[in-house]
């Protein structure tokens, strides 16, 4: 069925409330049983799947009661889940084969996101959906990396041309043409809406291993994760409802989490405001525990509460009701923080110019000084109100 504008909340007026408690690591059954009762199943479904938590919401309904949803909505979660466990499957061989051919060439690796983050939030990987794999590699290493993936049939978006000249994409990108799976290949030059630098080389030194399919995959440590998690979602205006369940599905089922580790790990990168907006949001939507001195951290930070309140305005449209050009460079500024680091940061952003603003041709041939002009032309362009980017 053709769905409403999921930009009008009141239009979801059963279903998003019913979505929310799915959603939460701390769900009443309940609850959620009560606010099954008046909710339109094909639009929850529908719902669910624009903010990609359908693994959220097929758990959560057999842990209150498996016959709440009628028998076709059950089928369909049903086979939602077998698909997304033989994807997750697939995808974490093909993994622990990319960690092999990595470790076989010398290119340390690390692990973020995807089937890790799925273990250490939900304790099961998948229950969370992704297509890609992130792996956090050296500059260094970039070119012997994209070597190897080449050696063994994926396709590169950044040409070996690109990376001799210089040239820092978002991130380095390959692909397979017979197959739906990108990898991602990211590290301290690519991720720049960190405030900071990342710290590639302390996540390297402080790593832990994480138990997958009877393989442990190096990852980040829970503290840098979270922070980690929490930049992500800001960069994306947390325009999907998984990204907060991620949030608040890791600091309830991490119960060890060393917060003054996370809080200073968010302070050597600047993103303590971006911290706070994640926790507020998972906290304030989805009920996640934290403890009291953090929660009061957290309540106090004004900045943060502005930016909850602006990402709840938009969050139920899933990204087909952005926020415009000007509500984009607002929250980009507040996320920063307040004094002369907001607007030198949104100023960054707006001229470090990535793969999408070289122009037709050899990009190793492009100035960065034209790329850096042209890029806020660019963005203003895709984001001008009316666009779905």
């Amino acid at each position: 069925m053709a769905l409403p504008d999921l930009s009008d909340m009141a239009s979801f007026g059963s279903e998003w409330p019913l979505l929310l408690e799915c959603a939460s690591p701390t769900f009443d059954a309940q609850r959620l049983v009560g606010l099954a009762r008046p909710a339109d199943w094909s639009r929850l479904l529908a719902l669910a799947e624009k903010h990609a938590v359908l693994g959220h919401l097929a758990v959560r309904l057999h842990e209150a009661d498996e016959n709440l949803a009628p028998a076709e909505i059950r089928e369909t979660l049903l086979e939602y889940h077998r698909a997304q466990v033989f994807s997750t499957l697939g995808m974490t061989a093909e993994l622990f084969r990319l960690l092999e051919l990595f470790a076989a060439k010398e290119i340390p690796t690390l692990v973020v996101k995807g089937p890790v983050l799925g273990m250490q939030a939900y304790g099961d990987p998948t229950v969370r959906r992704y297509g890609d794999l992130d792996l956090l590699v050296r500059q260094r290493d970039i070119r012997r990396a994209t070597e190897s993936l080449q050696a063994v049939g994926y396709m590169a978006t950044v040409p070996l041309s690109a990376i001799d000249a210089g040239k820092i994409p978002g991130q380095y990108l390959f692909s397979k043409p017979d197959s739906k799976l990108l990898v991602e290949l990211h590290n301290d030059f690519t991720l720049r809406y960190f405030p900071r630098r990342l710290p590639l080389e302390k996540f390297f030194a402080r790593h832990i291993l994480v138990r997958l399919d009877s393989h442990e995959a190096p990852a980040l440590t829970v503290e840098d994760e979270l922070v980690y998690i929490c930049i992500h979602g800001a960069t994306h205006f947390w325009e999907r409802l998984s990204w907060i369940a991620d949030v608040a599905a890791l600091v309830t089922r991490q119960t060890g989490i060393d917060w003054m580790a996370v809080t200073e790990a968010a302070k050597e990168v600047g993103a303590e405001r971006m911290l706070h907006t994640g926790l507020r949001l998972a906290t304030d939507m989805l009920h996640a525990r934290l403890p009291d001195t953090v929660l009061a951290t957290v309540e106090g930070d004004v900045g943060a509460a502005k930016l909850a309140a602006s990402v709840r305005t938009w969050l139920i449209a899933a990204g087909n009701a952005p926020p415009t050009l000007l509500e984009r460079a607002v929250f980009r500024l507040r996320m920063r923080g307040s004094g002369f680091s907001a607007p030198a940061y949104l100023l960054r952003l707006s001229l470090s110019p990535t793969e999408e603003d070289w122009k037709q041709g050899a990009p190793e041939n492009r100035h960065g000084f034209l790329d850096a002009l042209h890029r806020p032309f660019r963005l203003a362009r895709k984001h001008s109100r009316g666009s779905k980017s």
